[in-house]
């Protein structure tokens, strides 16, 4: 069986653990912040500030920049459902714009449209799904242009660049998640990157209670905050980052090559952005048909979303997106991690050149 995902925690990331464990300070503290260091110093940021999950760090950034009751972020319809639970949260109201169809990203002529239709909108968020960045560019020239502020869902794009720069720096605010599947992980952790330091000092508060002092709160805060061994773990997986988004990108590379004379829609590159390929996602009208001969092949996938946020029962939009509706019936994820080998990606395209064809 070649699996969708595969976490790989090494020794050294075990060793690390049972060196936290040994010490007895288990819960936020040193080590925490040597991650956070090193994460900013990854992204290119000022600041980074570690919570318990992605989905955290996304309603922290968002409360920390000011989100509240009287805001709408526009956001996209074709993510997991997290994107849009954060700015709920945040007592934030979500909004959504089409997709590209080719990169699963917004669409800057639909946030446009939206925009340019409905009042309210304060702020907006992109998805880099997949892990290819989001047309950057073009959403800080329309966030400028309609004052909105810029947060970006990174969440899946740990080590993608656009124009040369990490996610994460792209914004006003990043928010990273650490689950087992991304490209790198703490077990369940995340980060909000940013060089803001109102957005950073406020976003400390949030995470551990509203506590300015020992026992002094300002406010109502959350419990957010990550432990001395999830950060551990960070710290042995960031090390290793690099490379691993090497291999994904080499593994994805080889997978198009192989797969192009087929019916499938392999993955668009842009050539102003890097692609970190947490999915290595194609299209295909015949999808029930592949999820059999995948199954039948011991060859792993994904269903990465069979239906957009807003037809969500907790969402219940009558508004309907065209694009992100196509996408959530024909796209489906391949293998693409590091731990899938040479051999491993020659298996995919024979099984799928054979059985889907031209």
């Amino acid at each position: 069986m070649i699996p969708i995902a595969n976490p790989e925690i090494s020794d050294a990331a075990k060793h690390a653990v049972g060196d936290v464990l040994d010490s007895g300070m288990i819960a936020d503290g040193d080590v925490v912040r040597e991650f956070e260091t090193a994460f900013a110093e990854y992204v290119g940021v000022e600041h980074a500030i570690a919570t318990s999950s992605g989905t955290t760090a996304l309603h922290t950034m968002l409360e920390a920049a000011g989100i509240g009751s009287t805001d709408a972020v526009l956001t996209s319809p074709f993510s997991f459902v997290a994107s849009a639970n954060a700015v709920v949260h945040a007592d934030g109201t979500p909004a959504f714009a089409d997709i590209n169809p080719e990169t699963y990203n917004l669409s800057p002529h639909a946030v446009r449209d939206v925009l340019d239709r409905r009042d309210g909108i304060t702020a907006l968020m992109p998805v880099h799904l997949y892990g290819l960045p989001a047309a950057m560019d073009e959403m800080r020239s329309i966030a400028d242009e309609y004052d909105l502020q810029l947060f970006e869902d990174a969440a899946q794009a740990h080590g993608a660049t656009f124009d040369g720069d990490q996610v994460g720096a792209l914004g006003d605010a990043g928010a990273f998640s650490f689950y087992p599947t991304k490209n790198m992980t703490t077990a369940e952790g995340g980060m909000i990157t940013t060089d803001d330091d109102e957005i950073a000092a406020r976003a400390r508060q949030l995470i551990n209670h509203g506590r300015t002092d020992t026992y002094e709160h300002a406010f109502v805060g959350y419990n957010f905050r990550m432990t001395n061994v999830q950060a551990a773990i960070g710290l042995e997986q960031l090390s290793r980052l690099p490379d691993w988004v090497e291999a994904r990108q080499e593994n994805a590379r080889r997978l198009t090559s192989g797969l192009s004379e087929t019916a499938l829609v392999t993955p668009t590159m842009p050539e102003d952005r890097t692609h970190a390929f947490h999915q290595y996602t194609v299209r295909t009208t015949e999808r029930e048909r592949m999820k059999t001969v995948l199954d039948d092949a011991g060859i792993g996938y994904g269903i990465y979303y069979p239906k957009p946020i807003p037809e969500q029962p907790a969402y219940g939009h009558e508004e309907r997106y065209p694009e992100a509706s196509r996408a959530s019936e024909t796209a489906i994820s391949l293998p693409v991690h590091p731990n899938v080998d040479p051999t491993d990606v020659d298996h995919i395209v024979e099984v799928l050149s054979r059985e889907i064809g031209a």
